[in-house]
């Protein structure tokens, strides 16, 4: 009986590369020495003829995934930016392990967020189907001025960077609840500098509260936040406070890993 073919593969066997394979296990080879290793030892470890080696070597050398140092091949500049972001996904999943952990003693949905290139990244939330976050129905890059989120990060810049932020970015009433203009969102973020909490009552999503506090993170603006249903406003500052604990623990260790 006749294979099916999908995408011109067999169903039951898909087209691999060889030569992908055999410069994938020369990667693997070269990942295992710290001080790298000569050609003819990573042949052998990774069970290829010395001239597919070499061949290969040299090509992951011309794309930058290799480097020949005295030698020895070493990973490349190319290599270790793949590295760097899979270890920063493992990270980001450390980190949304923990929120969720959070999320459950707190029983709210809780945002890890930068201030990143210019705008807010929201890096990591709960997903609680119990404690939903809340929805991005207009992008919180643009509305900074009207979420506490946006409102603790806009709070952690100079004056200058702040000031470009708006221009860029101008306030806008959101919800009946928003600020209405640039003064009255400055006068806020004196408020959020000297408490160091940002509170906001449904003025991003009707039927909202959040607050936001500002976490150390090297010199990045960054907020750990937490939100819930507007008839529970009378938990807010509460919960409020066991977050700023928790960060004070583990969460803050988490975020600055993933924020340098």
């Amino acid at each position: 009986m006749a294979l099916a073919i999908v995408n011109g593969e067999s169903a039951s066997h898909p087209t691999l590369i060889g030569s992908v394979q055999r410069a994938l296990r020369l990667l693997e080879a070269v990942g295992a020495h710290v001080d790298g290793a000569p050609a003819k030892q990573l042949a052998r470890e990774a069970g290829l003829p010395l001239p597919t080696a070499y061949h290969l070597l040299r090509t992951l050398t011309h794309e930058g995934y290799l480097q020949r140092e005295n030698g020895v091949f070493v990973l490349g500049a190319a290599a270790e930016v793949i590295g760097r972001a899979g270890a920063r996904r493992r990270q980001r999943a450390h980190l949304s392990e923990a929120l969720a952990v959070a999320g459950q003693e707190l029983g709210v949905a809780v945002y890890f967020a930068v201030y990143r290139e210019g705008e807010v990244e929201v890096v990591a939330v709960t997903d609680d189907p119990a404690r939903p976050p809340v929805v991005e129905w207009v992008d919180f890059r643009t509305t900074a001025h009207a979420h506490a989120i946006g409102q603790c990060l806009l709070a952690q810049l100079d004056e200058a960077t702040r000031r470009e932020h708006l221009a860029r970015h101008p306030v806008q009433s959101i919800t009946p609840f928003s600020v209405r203009t640039e003064d009255e969102l400055l006068h806020r973020l004196d408020t959020v500098r000297r408490g160091h909490v940002a509170y906001e009552r449904q003025e991003y999503a009707l039927g909202t509260v959040c607050a936001a506090i500002p976490v150390q993170v090297g010199a990045a603006a960054a907020t750990l936040a937490v939100s819930l249903p507007v008839d529970e406003l009378r938990r807010l500052r509460s919960v409020t406070d066991r977050l700023r604990k928790m960060a004070e623990t583990t969460l803050t260790t988490l975020a600055f890993s993933i924020s340098i």
